[in-house]
């Protein structure tokens, strides 16, 4: 069993920051992509940020310039740097893995339990 548990969100005014972090733990023998997704009160959810295990990192357009995503492979954790924040960024934010329990076994992916992010105007 693989956990990922996420901690940072909160409430923030609009032009503030804040970092997210999640710890991967359990059953882990590598893990490729990480990364964080969000989803707004009836919308659906999407993708945020990415980064491999190289370093290779994807944003989505509207926080470009704004969050900044990074890992520490030996923590098995992801961040989230949020500067700027807008009250369209406000949401559930998740954080998810991509991971092997051994070696040359199947891609598994596991989502956290999602922070809330509010940004208030």
């Amino acid at each position: 069993q693989v956990q990922l548990v996420e901690s940072g969100g909160g409430l923030v005014q609009a032009g503030g920051s804040l970092r997210l972090s999640c710890a991967a733990s359990g059953s882990i023998f590598s893990i490729n992509t990480m990364g964080w997704y969000r989803q707004a009160p009836g919308k659906q959810r999407e993708l945020v940020a990415t980064i491999t295990s190289g370093g290779r990192i994807n944003y989505r357009d509207s926080v470009k310039g704004r969050f900044t995503i990074a890992r520490d492979n030996a923590k098995n954790t992801v961040y989230l740097d949020m500067n700027s924040l807008k009250p369209e960024d406000t949401a559930v934010y998740y954080c998810t893995a991509n991971f092997q329990k051994i070696a040359g076994s199947s891609w598994y992916t596991s989502w956290g339990q999602g922070t809330q992010v509010t940004v208030s105007s």
